[in-house]
């Protein structure tokens, strides 16, 4: 049985909302990709119909969801690229190579492996949340992650889930972090960068 009824809440920079139905009751949550036209953004005011279902929680949820007078966009079924999946692993293969001949300490490869593996499981858990409506990772977390090492692990999550791989500024911001890394990792390659990273390895041990 389909619902119809009103946005009065959309937030369009996370891609949720809620819905007011037309007879009367609770509110409906309703995430952007539960809409089955898309050829433009909701907005608060549109009329939707959708199927009434129910998140993990038990609250209620809106999937199925149609925009009244908004036509269907024909949405080519693309797979992300592997390029970017494929760089991920050759700069941690590059990693564990300059780990291997001593130019970079052994905990570095240790750090960007076990921070891409955190990484990862921050992707899935905030796809998971995104599906079942309930509280996402916030995304200063997935930036944080990804400078402190982990965005080989973020590349491969985005392409492996399909998640934040389109979404603007997160991607641009995301591309800053990777750069910003690079260029500590490729400080650490230098007399200063080895000789700062005793320095701290010292005071730690």
């Amino acid at each position: 049985m389909r619902t119809k009824g009103r946005i009065t809440s959309w937030n369009d920079a996370k891609g949720y909302g809620f819905i007011t139905p037309l007879a009367g009751g609770e509110r409906t949550f309703m995430h952007i990709k539960a809409l089955a036209n898309r050829a433009r953004r909701p907005a608060v005011g549109d009329i939707v119909t959708y199927t009434l279902s129910a998140d993990a929680r038990g609250r209620p949820r809106a999937d199925a969801a149609v925009i009244a007078g908004v036509a269907h966009a024909a949405r080519p079924n693309r797979r992300p690229g592997t390029l970017p999946q494929l760089a991920a692993v050759a700069f941690l293969v590059l990693v564990a190579g300059a780990a291997a001949v001593s130019a970079v300490p052994l905990p570095v490869l240790a750090i960007y492996v076990a921070v891409s593996v955190i990484t990862i499981a921050a992707y899935a858990l905030d796809k998971m949340a995104a599906k079942q409506g309930d509280w996402r990772t916030s995304e200063s977390t997935l930036h944080l992650l990804a400078l402190a090492g982990g965005w080989p692990g973020a590349l491969i999550a985005q392409g492996r889930l399909r998640h934040k791989t389109r979404k603007q500024p997160f991607r641009a911001i995301f591309w800053v972090t990777v750069i910003l890394n690079c260029a500590a990792f490729v400080w650490l390659l230098t007399p200063d960068g080895a000789s700062a990273w005793r320095s701290i390895a010292s005071a730690v041990t």
